[in-house]
């Protein structure tokens, strides 16, 4: 009788009999059996294995996810399907390239088994052979035999990938050679260091107080001295020690910023760790004295004044806060409406230019209060640019993420919806130094542009397209289309 690899090989040799590979044209089989051979290098759980042998089978062949199971069980079903793409059906697939990777890279992000992530790895590393192969012979030819000919969109995906599996799997011979091959196709892409493992002193935040979340991570209060900031589990260690370097510029700049001193392994994340000391996020006060929201929204007001009257200088490493914008664009709307995505494009290219300062990622959560005195943490999108993107930050963290839910902003922000909302209005008012209506309108409106495409590539990347995430894209395609009519500027 045979094993479950014994079943698998056969099973999925005659799925693929004639089917042939797009370089070299050899035999398909050899492709999935190389990805069993690298999964041996990694683990022996057969489950793994098996799924590594029959991961094409529901992409590529007749196959269904059912008949794995049925055959093989759950697990390994499950495992075959985290490599199986959406497919479009009656669309080429090169039209569908972008959409299908990002579908997929969504899952991998999302799985918590590393047998998942073993799979990938082990595949893109014997598509990554293949590549390389060919590029030592054709060189710049070989793309144009691909269904994505764009160099540039396939290193994104590979480098996506490799930042994926990064933390759990960089210890490995596999990761040390896809990141290899990364290098010789896009040169200079990871430094030398990146296919090392670099040790950090780990440490556990079970039983601690989450005392604030954000867009890249919770934090926690690890002591009576100490908080730790635990990423993602997509930030690699580069990102984190990246963070620390801009916050400490930022401070150098004037900005009042907790200080790093130091990174930890937290599981399979990364963690930063601040001293401070009797410390909270002003979102716990809001939640505790919600009468008192107009005096800390005047708080935040002042702290964000005070941010953007800093100038970045020519030799300052901060990115243009533009670009994540225009990537929120071409990440959303011009997936739904390519006209309309050309006149946000066109309203966000026309900002002036400005060297100011912008945090980024400027919400409560990420404000602590130490000795009355407020303290920014989570530095990692600070960049230069217009304050209209920093104001659209805060309008869609107390606005429009609790339109058509409240409890999103409730369970993110700790404190009511309807607070959330006044905290807002209190804050604009505040910052613009005004009470006047039409100017609170003209700025909100500003604010909201952006947030519309902010929220239809979130909705995009959640990879759920339910008859109510497809009512929230409708919703925010024609607040654009109205305002991109009305608006020849976001400058305030």
């Amino acid at each position: 009788m045979m094993n479950m690899l014994e079943e698998a090989i056969v099973y999925a040799t005659v799925m693929h009999q004639g089917k042939v590979r797009k370089f070299g044209g050899r035999p398909f089989i050899l492709h999935p059996m190389e990805v069993a051979q690298i999964l041996s290098t990694m683990t022996d759980d057969m489950e793994v294995i098996a799924a590594g042998i029959l991961h094409d089978v529901v992409e590529d062949t007749d196959g269904t996810l059912d008949e794995i199971e049925k055959r093989f069980g759950e697990r390994v079903a499950r495992l075959v399907d985290s490599e199986s793409e959406d497919e479009y059906p009656g669309e080429d697939r090169s039209a569908t390239w972008q959409r299908r990777k990002e579908g997929s890279l969504l899952s991998l992000r999302k799985s918590r088994d590393v047998g998942v992530k073993m799979l990938w790895l082990a595949d893109k590393l014997s598509n990554l052979r293949s590549l390389s192969q060919t590029y030592s012979e054709q060189g710049e030819a070989m793309w144009s035999s691909l269904h994505q000919g764009d160099p540039e969109r396939q290193l994104w995906y590979y480098k996506s990938v490799a930042k994926a599996l990064e933390l759990s799997l960089n210890r490995t011979g596999a990761f040390k050679e896809l990141v290899k091959h990364i290098n010789f196709i896009w040169p200079g892409t990871f430094d030398s260091e990146k296919g090392g493992y670099k040790e950090y002193r780990e440490v556990s935040v079970e039983g601690c107080e989450l005392i604030g979340r954000g867009a890249k991570g919770e934090v926690y209060r690890y002591d009576d001295e100490l908080v730790i900031k635990v990423f993602n589990q997509n930030n690699l260690f580069q990102d984190v020690e990246r963070e620390t370097a801009l916050s400490r510029r930022a401070f150098v700049l004037g900005v009042p910023t907790a200080i790093s001193f130091g990174i930890v392994a937290v599981g399979e994340r990364y963690g930063a760790m601040y001293e401070l000391v009797d410390s909270e996020t002003l979102s716990a006060f809001i939640a505790r004295e919600p009468k008192r929201v107009g005096e800390y929204a005047s708080l935040m007001a002042d702290l964000a004044r005070q941010i953007h009257s800093v100038e970045v200088g020519e030799d300052d490493v901060f990115p243009e806060a533009r670009e994540r914008v225009q990537e929120y664009i071409r990440g959303g709307v011009a997936y739904e409406d390519e006209r309309l995505a050309k006149r946000c494009m066109d309203l966000v290219g026309s900002l002036p230019d400005r060297n100011t300062l912008v945090h980024g990622d400027f919400h409560t959560n990420n404000v602590f209060m130490m000795k009355d005195e407020p303290l920014l943490i989570d530095m990692d999108r600070v960049s230069y640019g217009h304050p209209i993107i920093e104001l659209s930050d805060l309008y869609y963290f107390y606005v429009v993420l609790g339109e058509d839910d409240p409890s999103v902003v409730e369970n993110f922000m700790g404190f009511s919806y309807e607070t959330s909302k006044r905290f807002f209005d209190s804050f604009l008012r505040c910052y613009l130094g005004t009470d006047d209506e039409d100017r609170l309108r003209e700025v909100t409106e500003k604010a909201m542009l952006l947030c519309c495409t902010r929220m239809i590539r979130k909705v995009r990347r959640s990879g759920s397209m339910s008859e109510g995430s497809r009512a929230i894209i409708e919703r925010c395609l024609q607040r654009i289309d109205d305002l991109t009519r009305r608006l020849d500027t976001l400058e305030f």
